[in-house]
């Protein structure tokens, strides 16, 4: 979201309490401090929430299930304060949140009520972009875990590695990736032409474009979210006609040295889609 944290506060308090009802009161259990130590989310816990999220310029909540080591439910928020002298120098900033479910919840639920969760969660956002798939989600910032994942991320090219701290610094109003939902808003999908000019450039069977209001839309890639195989011939063809469409808009991260891909394989990576 290109917006401050004190324009977006109040959409972002409304998705997090959809997410807390859905998730349910085991969902998360435990919320970081400033200093990052974890404490539990009881009554008190969550009005030290509420206080971080009413703070009218800036915002950093991250809350995790019980064990924070498993992290199988997560929500992370970084309001910025957009605008401000500070940041001057970070052009490409933005305000950003994410929402962590299980593979188990996927499977428990079924895609239609994890696609219903994910619209209901993006409905109070002014988002630019934003995504819904499946991901390697867990403590990607330890050494040698990307290098371990790698052999898996160009073998499954519908597998993400979202990234929100790093991403969100450098991604502007730009399309991150493409996902099983990819989501869209000014100014991308204006310079697309709209929802319906979006849903003429693309033709895969089982690809639906829908308005949201705002100026925003949503891509849906199939009944289903898919990882792909590409030594089974799983290439995701749906996938790579919304890429191609979007290829003009797509994000290409700043390659930083120790991030765990050589840049090479960071730019493979990022145009698994295209070519």
């Amino acid at each position: 979201m290109h917006r401050p944290h004190s324009e977006i506060s109040q959409g972002v308090l409304k998705a997090l309490e959809h997410y807390r009802s859905a998730v349910g009161p085991e969902g998360l259990g435990l919320y970081a401090d400033e200093e990052g130590s974890w404490w539990t989310l009881d009554a008190e816990g969550w009005d030290a929430v509420r206080h971080q999220l009413h703070h009218p310029h800036r915002a950093s909540v991250h809350l995790v299930d019980a064990s924070a080591e498993q992290r199988r439910y997560r929500f992370d928020y970084d309001g910025k304060r957009l605008g401000a002298p500070a940041l001057a120098h970070e052009p490409g900033a933005v305000s950003a949140v994410a929402f962590w479910l299980p593979a188990e919840y996927l499977e428990a639920q079924g895609p239609e009520q994890v696609r219903a969760l994910a619209m209901t969660l993006a409905g109070p956002l002014p988002f630019c972009s934003g995504h819904a798939g499946l991901a390697f989600n867990g403590l990607l910032d330890k050494s040698g875990v990307k290098k371990e994942l790698l052999p898996w991320l160009f073998r499954h090219p519908g597998l993400d590695i979202p990234e929100l701290d790093r991403y969100s610094w450098t991604l502007g109003t730009r399309v991150r990736t493409i996902s099983w939902l990819t989501f869209l808003g000014p100014p991308v999908l204006d310079e697309l032409g709209g929802a319906a000019a979006l849903h003429a450039r693309l033709s895969w069977p089982g690809t639906r474009v829908e308005a949201m209001g705002g100026g925003r839309a949503v891509v849906t890639l199939g009944a289903f979210p898919e990882a792909g195989d590409t030594e089974a011939g799983e290439l995701l063809p749906g996938y790579r006609e919304l890429a191609q469409a979007l290829e003009p808009w797509l994000y290409q991260a700043p390659f930083q040295p120790g991030s765990g891909f050589t840049e090479e394989a960071l730019r493979r990576w990022e145009r698994r889609f295209l070519d």
